[in-house]
């Protein structure tokens, strides 16, 4: 009987190059350049003859089989292959949170002496939003009206806000509403993957300095009021789950620090919380996952009725006398009392400089925050915003 020899095919040296690339055994500069004249794919052919299948093909390849979320087997070409999508990764994969929270959480051990301030029927409130810690405004250096928003001048802004709450307090209790966009994003990406970002700092140092930004508020802030109650906006299009990760640990952080502080992280795309009969109703204005525009600066009846909708779901109506929908996103400073007679809609302006991509398509902008006294059973409330 005569004897067959078994037909095993090889990997071309071009496919090998491919899996040891992906390996991470070669680099890109131990090939020749015109070894990128066609995309590269992982072979599905088996060493049998036959198409592996998808278990298989992982375990050949040495992929990640459990974090592939939807294949499809590209049969067409001259080399048959998997298309793979995987699944996103861990943000606690890749940054050591626990090392960096203990080494902030060092510099704010002090709990400052609380100053007192006697009249407590009319408070004080604070809202910023989209601060955008870690974006670039000026990546090549040729932005029409280049801002740089780093780490120094993330802290003087801060330093400035601190000092205007401090200059214009009443009352004991503070209300710090931070609408959300906090981080520019994950990666140099939106969080939930719109588009690129230029951004001049990596994950874990965006995370580091928005910690110690929310962390020396306090310090900053808590001895001039009896009780300080910070709201946070963590369902967003540009920090999504990464900001809430900072701020479950600001909360951790800051409640563990100072007796007199509480924080409210909120996690749906609109949430409200009361200052005696006045409701505040707070989002972002886009959210982490589907809506791609969200709520606009002006008004539309489709707007209207969506707040309506939840505003009578929650039962708002019947248990206030004044109700403020509070946005951020835009990045413009508006406030409507007139379109709609069952609620103020506010607009707030970003703490961030205008990006590049806002800068050549629409133009430089202003940034800022606003303070407000609100009193108990008065309809109107004192804004007092500061633009820079």
């Amino acid at each position: 009987m005569e004897n067959k020899k078994e037909y095993r095919p090889r990997l071309t040296q071009e496919e090998m190059d491919a899996v040891l690339r992906f390996r991470g055994e070669i680099k890109e500069a131990d090939t020749d350049s015109n070894e990128y004249q066609s995309p590269k794919v992982l072979s599905a052919w088996g060493v049998d003859g036959t198409l592996m299948n998808i278990d298989q093909y992982c375990a050949f390849h040495g992929l990640p089989r459990e974090d592939v979320s939807s294949y499809k087997l590209v049969s067409h070409t001259g080399t048959p292959y998997y298309n793979l999508v995987f699944r996103e990764q861990k943000l606690i994969d890749e940054i050591d949170f626990t090392e960096i929270i203990d080494s902030v959480v060092g510099n704010y051990k002090r709990k400052p002496k609380k100053f007192k301030y006697k009249d407590g029927e009319t408070v004080t409130r604070l809202i910023y939003t989209d601060t955008h810690i870690g974006m670039d405004t000026d990546s090549e250096g040729i932005a029409m009206y280049a801002t740089p928003w780093n780490k120094k001048t993330i802290f003087d802004t801060l330093d400035y806000m601190c000092q205007e709450v401090i200059d214009n307090r009443v009352g004991s209790v503070l209300y710090i509403d931070e609408l959300g966009d906090f981080l520019d994003g994950w990666d140099g990406e939106t969080v939930r993957k719109g588009h690129e970002l230029p951004q001049n700092m990596n994950n874990r140092e965006a995370f580091e300095v928005g910690l110690e930004f929310k962390m020396f508020m306090m310090e900053r802030l808590n001895g001039y009021f009896d009780s300080i109650v910070c709201n946070n906006i963590c369902n967003d299009n540009h920090a999504g789950d990464f900001g809430a990760i900072l701020n479950h640990s600001f909360q951790r952080l800051s409640e563990k620090t100072y007796d007199n502080v509480s924080v409210n992280n909120y996690h749906s795309f609109i949430n409200h919380y009361f200052i005696g009969s006045r409701a505040v109703v707070i989002s972002h204005g886009k959210d982490k996952k589907s809506l791609k525009f969200g709520f606009s600066v002006r008004l539309d009846p489709k707007q209207i009725e969506k707040i309506d909708h939840y505003l009578k779901h929650n039962k708002i109506y019947k248990k206030s006398d004044f109700i403020e929908f509070s946005k951020g996103d835009s990045h413009q400073f508006l406030l409507d009392y007139t379109t709609s007679q069952d609620f103020d809609y506010m607009n707030y302006p970003a703490l961030s400089p205008s990006s590049e991509w806002v800068q050549n398509n629409f133009k430089k902008g202003v940034r800022g925050f606003v303070i407000q006294h609100i009193t108990e059973g008065d309809r109107n409330v004192n804004v007092i915003p500061r633009l820079i």
